[in-house]
């Protein structure tokens, strides 16, 4: 004997049978769920709680950071340190969100071929990089990585950085109308050893001003690259924090 479930309001058998009816309820209550999840958010001022020590990138990194993306390094290599005891362990401190905060897309990546590099800022020397960019089992013997040794060759076209940071500053980048002014200068003067970098310095907190690449004639892809790679991970103060949660 077939039993009818009937609702106070709605005849959920025929709902039931009828697939192109379930369908679009599924679809509608689904929408609702997610309208209520994310519509708030456009509300609210910040959705990230801003850590101390997180800035934009500098007009350099942020040139690295593109030619990163142009190479597709981030098809191998995740900026993502997940909070589980094996990735702390061999890559450091878990990722903060906030340390993505002003990444546009950020690069936290869905596959790891190579190691993170959310915290390789500082591990290595200068010379390690470009070493190892050039020829990857230089240094890494069991590296698949293929060689980016054109890098070193290719002078650094960059274009007009002024208008990728103002760009930039619209979606929420908060790059001051005199940093967007001095980018073009920047640019060059945080890979010379011989220009005055103070200024960019004072503006760029924790930004290391030198050549990169090991020859200081020229401004190449590979000063840019090495640049963004050495910053990575180095804002954030993370061993401060260590005591607090060891102490929970």
């Amino acid at each position: 004997m077939e039993t009818k479930t009937k609702g106070k309001f709605f005849d959920h058998g025929r709902l039931e049978r009828n697939v192109s009816l379930l369908g679009i309820a599924a679809l509608i209550t689904v929408a609702i769920g997610g309208i209520v999840e994310i519509a708030p958010l456009f509300w609210i001022d910040n959705t990230i709680e801003k850590v101390e020590g997180v800035r934009p990138y500098t007009p350099l990194e942020l040139a690295g950071r593109n030619i990163y993306i142009r190479e597709g390094c981030y098809n191998c290599h995740s900026q993502m340190i997940r909070p589980f005891r094996d990735e702390t362990e061999r890559y450091g401190h878990y990722s903060l969100a906030a340390e993505s905060m002003y990444d546009h897309p950020f690069q936290w990546g869905s596959k790891r071929t190579g190691p993170d590099l959310a915290r390789v800022g500082g591990r290595y020397s200068d010379e390690w990089h470009v070493q190892h960019l050039k020829d990857p089992r230089a240094v890494v013997p069991e590296s698949i990585m293929p060689g980016y040794a054109f890098l070193a060759e290719r002078e650094l076209k960059a274009g007009d950085m002024s208008r990728d940071l103002t760009a930039l500053n619209d979606v929420g980048v908060p790059y001051t109308k005199d940093d967007i002014d001095r980018a073009n200068d920047d640019l060059k003067a945080q890979a010379d050893p011989d220009a005055d970098s103070s200024d960019l310095l004072k503006r760029y907190p924790k930004a290391q001003a030198r050549d990169f690449d090991g020859d200081p004639g020229k401004l190449t892809e590979m000063d840019a690259l090495v640049a963004y790679l050495q910053m990575l991970g180095t804002l954030v103060d993370v061993d401060s924090a260590k005591p607090q949660e060891v102490g929970r």
